[in-house]
């Protein structure tokens, strides 16, 4: 019986080819990807195994500390620079699991403004697998469906789908759409990820409620580990119904709805759409906010990348 598994070995091969890459890295990749109920169940503290390993995730925050102003070197690599989201509107995610051909884009600095892991390679696109999200798996009662965070193109998805057989599945690019779309239907909102320890590039797009998803909630308490889509939304009061509708679907606290009023706080807002496509009245729209970075627009990037 072989010591490894075939896709096993297609990481590690991929992960020996990049110059310089820590065999750390190397060996916190394949954790993650290979017990991510786990890692995400103790970074959410809901594993059973969360107080016995508290020495471990001690370690962990002084490796990377998990706030910009932990330490006094800018230099010194974060958290938030090691693993992070970008969020995504609807038509950015479509395109992103129904590309045809590999990419290689690098040091997206503009789009990813973290220090590490910015990154767009993507091999064999079109293999793409549903996994049952680390998350919501992590809580009692998670929203569901489980299965929609989707692991994109080569070596992961055939590494997720070998290592968890019974909380994967192959799916087509035209099923990824329609997990993405009905996803946005529920209001939730889709993010890009990117992290450091695999391979320091993207590796999937997860939906995301602010009930379950760790990155949201370490967002929330002060941890920058989300960045915005670039875009900002704008509400046209003239045409708003004041239905709620849209308070009800927003993830990032953005959008109230108080005494028959909705206000918008910009401040608040990631650009994610959820909103846009939620309103009845086509009251809400997105506009580009140059102060928030750039979009991840695959096809402007190709272009320029061509």
């Amino acid at each position: 019986m072989p010591l490894f598994k075939p896709s096993t070995l297609r990481l590690l091969k991929e992960a020996a080819r990049i110059p310089g890459y820590p065999l750390l890295e190397r060996l916190h990749g394949y954790v993650y990807l290979r017990w991510p109920y786990l890692y995400i169940g103790l970074g959410l503290g809901t594993h059973p195994m969360a107080r016995l390993l508290a020495p471990l995730a001690a370690l962990a925050t002084r490796l990377y500390p998990t706030r910009p102003d932990a330490h006094a070197d800018p230099d010194r690599v974060t958290w938030a620079d090691s693993y992070h989201g970008k969020a995504l509107p609807l038509d950015e995610a479509r395109r992103l699991v129904t590309v045809r051909r590999d990419i290689e884009i690098r040091d997206l600095e503009k789009v990813i403004p973290y220090k590490r892991a910015r990154d767009l390679v993507l091999q064999s696109p079109g293999r793409i697998v549903a996994l049952e999200c680390p998350c919501r798996s992590a809580h009692e009662t998670p929203c569901l469906p489980l299965d929609v965070c989707l692991v994109v193109g080569e070596p992961f998805a055939s590494f997720v789908l070998e290592h968890h057989p019974g909380k994967s599945r192959l799916i087509s690019p035209e099923q990824a759409v329609e997990i993405l779309e009905q996803e946005d239907r529920r209001g939730h909102v889709h993010h890009a990820f990117f992290k450091e320890a695999l391979l320091g590039r993207f590796y999937a797009i997860c939906n995301c409620c602010s009930c379950c998803c760790g990155a949201m909630q370490a967002q929330r308490n002060g941890i920058p580990m989300l960045c915005s889509s670039g875009f900002v939304a704008e509400l046209d009061a003239a045409a708003c119904a004041q239905c709620g509708l849209c308070a009800k679907r927003c993830q990032f606290q953005a959008l109230t709805f108080e005494g028959g009023v909705t206000r918008l706080d910009p401040a608040q807002c990631m650009g994610c759409g959820v909103c846009v496509n939620a309103c009845p009245k086509g009251a809400l729209s997105l506009r580009r906010d140059a102060a928030r970075g750039e979009p991840l627009e695959l096809q402007k990037l190709l272009a320029g990348a061509g």
